[in-house]
């Protein structure tokens, strides 16, 4: 698993040289117990980050689906409000004195 985490890591990395801090190069190691040592240890660290990045995305979509139903909410009740008041202007309209009516001459 994080053999092939590293490998995504990788492919997806641009193909110039980019600096990444907290990942080390290991291509400068000269033993093999070493480089596979310094290639865990860089899984391990993209992997911290994913998982961190991970809960930052998850704590964003839970704020926005919070305030996505607090807005449903409020247009719930501003339906509601609206419907009252159409309501209310044609009882209006239908109960307009006759009085109001311009006179026929």
């Amino acid at each position: 698993m994080k053999r092939q985490l590293l490998i995504l890591a990788l492919a997806v990395t641009p193909a110039a040289a980019q600096d990444i801090r907290g990942l080390e190069v290991c291509t400068a190691e000269k033993t093999m117990e070493r480089r596979t040592s310094c290639l865990q240890s860089n899984a391990e660290f993209l992997q911290q980050a994913l998982a961190k990045v991970s809960r930052e995305t998850r704590d964003r979509l839970n704020a926005a689906s919070r305030e996505m139903a607090t807005q449903k909410t409020e247009i719930g009740a501003l339906k509601a409000d609206l419907a009252k008041l159409q309501h209310e202007l044609l009882e209006l309209k239908k109960n307009k004195p006759e009085n109001n009516k311009p006179e026929k001459k």
